[in-house]
C-alpha cells in the first residue's frame, strides 16, 4: 500500500491565520442545521433584495446567448463609461473610462489582485488598524510586509504615516485606506485626503482607497471620494462596489478608478487570473447606476432606522456605543464586565446561548480587541429580537465564564 500523499503548502500559507469569519460562519451554520434560529449580525451580507429594475434586466439579458461567452476581463466598455459618468455626477471627477476605470469581481478580488501587481518581497505596506482582513492579508499573500498604523484622529494618523515614511527603510510603497471605515465607521474629511496626497507626493508611495460604503451614510453626511482630492489620480486609485449600495453582494461586481498606470497593472494581472464578470451582471450594473438613486436612498433610510434601534437597545443594556454616521455596522465596545473574556470568546458564547452572531473585534487585528462589530442587515423586528435574546443571555455568559475554566480554553481556540 502506498504511503498517503504528504501535502506541503507554500510558505505564505503559514502567515495566514484561520479566517475568523469562516469560523464564525461554520458555527452559525452548524446551529442552523440543528434547527436553531440564529440572528446573523456578523456579516455585512444584505438580506434586502437588489432593486427590481436591476434583477429584471439581469433576467432579460441572461436569455441572450451572446452574454454566455467570455466577457472582457476589464469590463464592458458601456459599464466603464457609466461608472465614469457617475463619478462626474456625484463627485465632479472626470475620468477616462478607457484608461482610468476597470471592472472587478467585487472590491475584495480587485484589491487582492492589485496587491499582486504592486507588491512583492521587500515591499512595505501601511494599513490603518483595526482593519478589514483583506487589507492586511492581500499584501502579505503578495509577499509584502505590513505595518499597522493605529487609526486615530486625523492629525495623529497623518503624523504616524509621516513618521513611518521618515524612519522605515525601504520607504513604504503603498498605503491602503478605507473610508467610511470597516469595522470602526471612522470617517474621512477632504482635508485628510489632501494631507494624504501631500505625503504620497513627498515620500513616493501609492494609495489604494477602499470606498465600499460610498453611499451608505446618515444624518446628512456625504462621504468624500478620495478622487476628489487634488492630485489623487496621480498617486492612487479607489475601489467601489455594487454589493452594499445596491444589495448586489452575491453578484460580485465592483470597480477601480484612478491612476492609469496602476489600472493598467491591475488589468494585466486580471488578464492572467480571470475572464471578468458575467456580461448580464455588468449590464444590470448599468441599470443600477442609471436608475436606482431613489432605491439607494430608501435602503439608507432602512439602515438608519436599524442603526437607531440597535444603538438604543445596546444603550438600554448599559453599553457605551457611538452612533455611526456611515457604513452598515455598529462598532460596540464590550462593557468592562465582559472585556476579560476577549471578543472571540464572548462572540462564541453569545451565539451559543443567545443565537445571535456578531463579529469579534479581534478578527480585525489586536487593535480591535474589546469590541464587537454588529451588522445592520436584519430587519427591525429581528434586531429587537436580537437585543432581547442578548439581554437574557448576558448574565449567564459572565457566570459561566467565571465558573468554568475548561470552557474558557475551548472558547478561545483559533
Amino acid at each position: 500500500m502506498n504511503d498517503p500523499l504528504k501535502v506541503t503548502f507554500a510558505r505564505r500559507m503559514a502567515q495566514l491565520p484561520p479566517y475568523l469569519f469562516g469560523q464564525i460562519n461554520k458555527l452559525k451554520m452548524e446551529k442552523r442545521w440543528q434547527g436553531d434560529d440564529v440572528i446573523d449580525l456578523g456579516m455585512g451580507n444584505p438580506v434586502d433584495p437588489a432593486p427590481e429594475v436591476v434583477t429584471a434586466k439581469l433576467c432579460e439579458v441572461t436569455n441572450d446567448p451572446k452574454t454566455h461567452r467570455y466577457p472582457a476581463a476589464d469590463g464592458l466598455r458601456s459599464l466603464r463609461r457609466e461608472i465614469a459618468r457617475a463619478y462626474a455626477r456625484d463627485y465632479g471627477v472626470e475620468l477616462d473610462s478607457d484608461s482610468e476605470v476597470i471592472c472587478t469581481i467585487g472590491s475584495k478580488e480587485g484589491i487582492s489582485h492589485l496587491c499582486l501587481a504592486l507588491i512583492g518581497p521587500g515591499d512595505t505596506v501601511l494599513v490603518p488598524a483595526p482593519a478589514f482582513p483583506v487589507h492586511i492579508y492581500a499584501a502579505i499573500i503578495a509577499g509584502g510586509s505590513v505595518i499597522r498604523i493605529r487609526l486615530d484622529d486625523d492629525e495623529a494618523f497623518v503624523r504616524r504615516i509621516d513618521d513611518m515614511c521618515r524612519h522605515v527603510f525601504p520607504r513604504p510603497k503603498v498605503l491602503i485606506l478605507n473610508y467610511p471605515h470597516n469595522p470602526t465607521a471612522a470617517l474621512a474629511s477632504p482635508e485628510l485626503f489632501k494631507a494624504i496626497v501631500a505625503l504620497a507626493r513627498r515620500y513616493g508611495f501609492m494609495v489604494i482607497h477602499d470606498f465600499a460604503y460610498a453611499k451608505i451614510a446618515y444624518d446628512g453626511y456625504r462621504p468624500p471620494s478620495f478622487m476628489e482630492a487634488p492630485g489623487a489620480r496621480e498617486i492612487g486609485v479607489e475601489f467601489g462596489s455594487f454589493s452594499k449600495t445596491y444589495n448586489m453582494a452575491g453578484w460580485r461586481l465592483g470597480y477601480c478608478v484612478g491612476n492609469p498606470d496602476i489600472i493598467g497593472g491591475l488589468a494585466k494581472i486580471k488578464g492572467y487570473y480571470d475572464y471578468g464578470i458575467f456580461a448580464a451582471i455588468q449590464v444590470a450594473g448599468i441599470m443600477a447606476l442609471r436608475h436606482c438613486e431613489a432605491a439607494v436612498s430608501q435602503q439608507v433610510a432602512k439602515y438608519q432606522q436599524r442603526r437607531d434601534i440597535l444603538i438604543e437597545g445596546l444603550q438600554r443594556m448599559g453599553w457605551d456605543v457611538a452612533r455611526p454616521q456611515a457604513g452598515m455596522f455598529v462598532w460596540a465596545r464590550l462593557p468592562a464586565l465582559f472585556r476579560e473574556m476577549g471578543s472571540m470568546a464572548f462572540a462564541l458564547r453569545l451565539m451559543e446561548t443567545a443565537n445571535v452572531a456578531v463579529a469579534p473585534g479581534i478578527g480585525f487585528g489586536e487593535e480591535g480587541e474589546g469590541y464587537l462589530r454588529l451588522a445592520l442587515v436584519e430587519n427591525e423586528h429581528r434586531l429587537r429580537q436580537a437585543i432581547r435574546q442578548m439581554r437574557r443571555a448576558l448574565p449567564g455568559i459572565i457566570d459561566a465564564w467565571r465558573t468554568q475554566p475548561a470552557a474558557k480554553t475551548a472558547a478561545t481556540i483559533g
